[in-house]
């Protein structure tokens, strides 16, 4: 349509398709006849037969939650996890601070101090589920992939001040010595095929 065909305002000119509207019944009785004819049409009785033919199917579509549930991509990223050594079977946090500067909701507490072999040692970490809004930054931030995102995602909770604590993110030691710790396992941890992704570093520049 041009610009000249849209600007004219003369629309008895123009070719416009006119519906066929009946009247609009005034006695009771042509509301009636009105009535009968547009509820016993032909698309009531196809819609009762799809709805019928469905029921006696008992094929049942609904998830009996929470009893079943759908399963979550390996990159979808819910309440996190704390990753262990597989080696040693020690938190792989260092404590060094950088998923706490780095979340944009400000929920993560972190406090760390120095243990005999002047290792920094985490004392306490929590993540308040309340305000994180799990954009992944902490994961991604994270240098020795201590902290991921697993696939838990019920963190509903009656108290407004609902947070995670540091030993109820942290794998059990026992599953991490058996091997049992997923190491691709949530967002922010190691991608299948990491090392063939990884190029030659030249050594000249």
């Amino acid at each position: 349509m041009s610009l000249e065909q849209f600007q004219d305002r003369n629309v008895a000119e123009q070719n416009y398709f006119h519906v066929d509207i009946a009247d609009y019944p005034t006695t009771n009785m042509g509301k009636f006849k009105r009535l009968l004819s547009r509820t016993f049409k032909g698309e009531l009785f196809v819609g009762l037969w799809v709805v019928f033919r469905e029921m006696v199917k008992f094929d049942i579509h609904t998830v009996q939650y929470p009893k079943e549930k759908l399963p979550v991509g390996p990159r979808y990223r819910a309440v996190h996890k704390m990753q262990r050594l597989f080696e040693s079977g020690t938190e792989r946090c260092i404590g060094c601070g950088l998923c706490e500067k780095i979340c944009i909701s400000n929920c993560i507490r972190m406090e760390t101090k120095l243990d005999e072999n002047s290792r920094k040692l985490v004392t306490d970490y929590t993540i308040n589920l309340g305000r994180c809004i799990f954009c992944g930054y902490c994961a991604e931030v994270c240098p020795e992939l201590a902290i991921v995102h697993g696939a838990r995602y019920e963190n509903a909770s009656d108290q407004r001040a609902h947070f995670t604590d540091f030993n109820d993110m942290l794998t059990p030691i026992d599953s991490a010595i058996a091997g049992k710790q997923k190491e691709f396992d949530g967002f922010g941890a190691v991608t299948p095929h990491e090392d063939e992704r990884v190029n030659i570093t030249p050594l000249a520049y």
